[in-house]
């Protein structure tokens, strides 16, 4: 398809977000098959539905504009999946593997979030309404849900440094103690 508008970006955009949230719908049973904590578990089975919305969403607006939703690989949300698929495929102690999974997860979630965001924009700029009202509603919903996996990793992250800790056999002097800060998400 030849871009030449910016309407042409936008129904390019939308077919992008399209084919990533199906990508995700087969990616988060595996995630949560996965996880080890049931906190995260149920959450990856939220989101599945969530997920399964947003892509109802899409379609919605691609009806209302008389296009076709499909026609577009989105090679970004393939290349976040294959990297959290190979997580899942690492021998790590159990909290590890939670922590490497949520980290997974937010780069999903930061992903679709630039593009909710862009696409909610540029509706916003073409005058459609509807369309950036689904948009920002899923858009919220995808911060929401990375605020939950970040609310998560506050705990399991440091589950994982004290089981690598006791694990290991070694106690660390409080000098070399990192300083707990917020983690990273």
């Amino acid at each position: 398809m030849k871009i030449n508008s910016l309407q042409d970006l936008y129904l390019d955009e939308l077919r992008d977000l399209y084919d990533a949230e199906n990508q995700l719908i087969k990616a988060l049973p595996k995630m949560a098959e996965e996880a080890t904590s049931e906190e995260l578990r149920e959450g990856f089975e939220e989101h599945l539905e969530q997920t399964r919305n947003h892509a109802q969403r899409i379609e919605q607006i691609f009806e209302r504009l008389g296009e076709k939703p499909k026609g577009k690989k989105c090679k970004g949300m393939e290349g976040v999946i294959k990297e959290g698929s190979e997580v899942l495929s690492e021998d790590m102690d159990e909290d590890t593997k939670d922590a490497a999974i949520i980290g997974a997860a937010q780069r999903v979630e930061h992903y679709e979030i630039a593009g909710y965001g862009t696409a909610r924009t540029h509706a916003d700029l073409l005058g459609l309404d509807e369309d950036a009202r689904l948009l920002e509603e899923t858009l919220e919903e995808e911060k929401e849900t990375d605020q939950k996996l970040t609310s998560l990793a506050e705990n399991i992250n440091v589950q994982a440094e004290q089981g690598s800790e006791e694990s290991e056999g070694t106690t660390r002097s409080r000098r070399s103690t990192p300083a707990r800060r917020k983690p990273a998400a």
